[in-house]
């Protein structure tokens, strides 16, 4: 059992640590630092829960049964941090956040001022790992302990509840997803942890036996239920970053055409080096490079292998826009060939702009690069020939073009 649940803690601490990945930004963002403040107080709960942890706490203190009071004061700890969260998620002015984080840090502060008083008046001398809550569901003192903590977060998850239903409706996208995440796992929290709790307790007040509802059925449900919600929390926060960089890594790939065409002539600086280059910053990288190469071929422009094969592409049956980049991509074709043959540049280049450096990011290159693998335009008396791209078509001296 306390292998699972160091492993829930691990996979819980770890959203943390991804959330938490730029200390420096990180710090002066309060929902980030309330997301990962709420997110490693779980993670210590689980810690703190586990028989072995609390074994080894009661025997450095000398006093059984004291990993109950630090694993309860944990979880209070970790249900005022989630309405933390929630509040700062909710935003609103800077003052009304702050009251409203204050109020809730008091509450929560003396329920485990409370908890941990009750521990100290209650007669608890007998160790128990696992089935605490119901051996001592009758005690005085330790009975209102555990219905205190018990109480406390519950009234947490049902505020988490409301508040996802509410906030659900006026949002969509990633947010909506993550609210109904963070709505399954706090569900789950009250009805698969907490009813389980209070129902074997209260089998207890009765003279019935239902602990495995607290000692099996409760843990795995607040395991799941608690990552659930830390999945909810870090989704809206660490999927757009994600998805961006996959798309930095699909164009990156889809402008290696391009950079291949124009690397010979780019002055630009060594590109990094090291796997923890992420896409983007590999995309970046790779974007200015080849801006810098077009500057150096600019001179090598041939507008009229621009003009012949734009026309050429237009009879073909290709829009404007395929047909400007068709001829856009040939002319830097020739140009490159140009500039490796060492040539002359033409006597007219004038002041063309290539549709890529007119768009901001990399859809202008990418189309470019994409323009330059598709087949050349053909006349009638070429099509009975294999198409070929326009970089083989420029770079075979049997070819035919405009010198």
């Amino acid at each position: 059992m306390s292998l699972v649940v160091y492993l829930a803690a691990l996979v819980f601490g770890m959203t943390s640590v991804l959330l938490f990945r730029r200390p420096r930004t990180a710090l002066r963002n309060p929902l980030t630092v309330s997301t990962c403040a709420a997110i490693v107080l779980g993670a210590l709960v689980f810690v703190c829960a586990a028989p072995a942890t609390l074994a080894t706490v009661n025997d450095l203190t000398g006093v059984p049964n004291f990993g109950a009071p630090l694993t309860y004061g944990m979880l209070s700890a970790y249900s005022c941090a989630v309405l933390v969260l929630l509040i700062n998620w909710r935003g609103g002015s800077r003052a009304r956040v702050r009251r409203l984080v204050l109020r809730a840090m008091a509450a929560y502060g003396l329920l485990v001022v409370a908890i941990v008083v009750l521990f100290a008046l209650a007669d608890a001398d007998t160790e128990r790992l696992t089935d605490l809550d119901t051996y001592y569901a009758g005690t005085p003192f330790m009975r209102e302990m555990i219905l205190l903590y018990l109480l406390g977060h519950t009234a947490a998850m049902l505020v988490m509840c409301a508040v996802c239903v509410k906030w659900g409706r006026e949002v969509g996208g990633l947010l909506r997803t993550g609210l109904r995440l963070i709505l399954l796992g706090a569900l789950l929290d009250v009805v698969g942890f907490q009813l389980t709790k209070y129902a074997a307790i209260g089998a207890r007040w009765t003279g019935h036996d239902l602990d495995f509802l607290s000692t099996t059925v409760a843990p795995p449900m607040a395991s799941l239920a608690a990552l659930l919600c830390s999945a909810g929390f870090a989704l809206p926060r660490l999927l757009p970053p994600v998805l961006a960089h996959w798309r930095g890594l699909g164009d990156y790939r889809r402008l290696e055409p391009l950079w291949s065409l124009v690397e010979p002539v780019s002055t630009a600086p060594a590109p990094p080096t090291g796997w923890w280059q992420l896409p983007q910053a590999r995309l970046q990288w790779r974007e200015v490079s080849i801006h810098d190469a077009l500057l150096t071929l600019a001179p090598y422009f041939d507008h009229r292998v621009r003009e012949r094969v734009r026309d050429r592409a237009l009879h073909a049956g290709r829009s404007p826009h395929e047909a400007r980049l068709a001829a856009e991509a040939a002319m830097l074709a020739d140009a490159a060939r140009r500039a490796a043959a060492r040539e002359e540049p033409p006597g007219a280049t004038g002041t063309y702009r290539l549709h890529a450096t007119e768009v901001l990011g990399p859809s202008g290159l990418v189309e470019l690069a994409q323009a330059l693998q598709r087949p050349a335009p053909r006349t009638a008396a070429s099509d009975s020939a294999a198409p070929r791209s326009l970089t083989e078509t420029l770079a075979d001296p049997e070819e035919p073009h405009v010198a």
